[in-house]
């Protein structure tokens, strides 16, 4: 029951500047959605978008509605209602091809219902026959508007879809009464149970039309959650595609743009490599500082001790050097003590030499 989305698609929305009728002015800052609703009450096809709570596509869309690819990326048609003309830009050419595909179902589907609507409508004036309505021909008789507002899209006036609901029950009443002045009580009772009907069809549709808005706040999440995802990039190329309709040169800058935002990967690459290698030698030097540190310590040391160690070898030559002197003047002593010794020696030998003469000659 209501409307419900039946296809969708992401692309960038603008619409001709109405002074010079010539110029597209962007409506979105990035890609958006973009959908095909369908309103089963009313049996109508309608084309909606939203930026953030701003819908800024709500376009019927109409038997004699042409959808236009004025390149391989963009594509544009004309709303008469809305007093303005739509463009779309894609992501690729596929996008587009199924966008108009489907506008071109659509719109044959649209000049269909309108067609049988319009029988419908002629045998239920038809003066030598009277039929009673179902309730879908009712809905296309009796429903000038939709239900289905921008507001109502943006999950802003739920109250407002419950009074609308009554307020059409109320209106295919008044309606039904007109058409059928004089019935009979069977057509009393058929009315009023296709009333009671009606007003059950109407409940459900305000159920779904606020689970509807409960599902479109969901969108605007999940279209929150997505909206930083490649803008810049994807928003210039479709400025560019937009433009004119050479798509070569386009397709060139893409590349280009696409080959700069490799180069500067490759480049980010290797400068995250190059910053690996050089945390890598900070570690290392790191590591280096503190075994540098630990061999000062133990130099410092080292040096502590050798000042000690040369102190002591410093005394040590000095004692060595007063020994060496108490030693010279011993050996002086020495050999003043063995002249002294010889001389005596001498002494004692000549008197022994006397004394034995004297024992010889005695």
């Amino acid at each position: 029951m209501g409307e419900q989305p039946i296809f969708s698609t992401r692309a960038h929305v603008f619409q001709i500047d109405p002074n010079t009728k010539k110029n597209w002015v962007p409506t979105s800052k990035h890609a958006v959605t973009v959908s095909y609703f369908y309103d089963s009450t009313r049996n109508v096809y309608r084309i909606i978008s939203l930026d953030g709570s701003k819908a800024i596509i709500n376009s019927t869309i109409t038997p004699n509605m042409t959808f236009t690819k004025t390149s391989q990326k963009f594509g544009q048609w004309a709303d008469s209602r809305a007093n303005t003309v739509y463009g779309l830009g894609f992501s690729s050419e596929g996008q587009l091809a199924k966008f108009a595909e489907k506008f071109a179902e659509f719109k044959e589907a649209a000049r269909l219902a309108k067609e049988k609507s319009q029988e419908k409508m002629d045998l239920a004036t038809s003066p030598s026959q009277v039929t009673l309505p179902s309730p879908t021909q009712e809905s296309a008789t009796c429903d000038l508007q939709s239900p289905l507002t921008p507001e109502s899209i943006n999950g802003t006036e739920d109250e407002r879809l419950i009074s609308d609901a009554t307020q059409n029950t109320d209106l295919r009443a008044e309606t039904n009464s007109m058409l059928f002045p004089h019935s009979g009580a069977t057509i009393t009772k058929h009315w009023e149970a296709e009333l009671a009907a009606l007003k059950g069809n109407n409940a459900k549709l305000t159920a779904a039309l606020l689970e509807s808005t409960a599902n479109v706040k969901q969108w605007k999440q999940q279209l929150a959650a997505y909206q930083e995802e490649a803008e810049r990039l994807h928003k210039r190329v479709t400025e560019l595609e937009c433009v004119s309709s050479q798509a070569s040169g386009f397709k060139i800058q893409k590349t280009e743009l696409n080959q700069t935002i490799e180069e500067l990967e490759a480049t980010l690459k290797a400068k995250e490599e190059e910053l690996e290698e050089l945390k890598e030698k900070v570690q290392h030097a790191n590591h280096l500082q503190t075994h540098r540190d630990s061999v000062s310590e133990k130099l410092q040391e080292t040096e502590l001790r050798n000042q000690d160690l040369e102190g002591q070898l410093r005394e040590l030559e000095q004692r060595l050097e007063s020994s060496q002197l108490e030693q010279e003047d011993f050996r002086k002593s020495l050999r003043s003590l063995l002249e002294l010794l010889d001389g005596k020696i001498f002494e004692l030998t000549e008197l022994r030499d006397s004394l034995a003469k004297l024992i010889e000659d005695s």
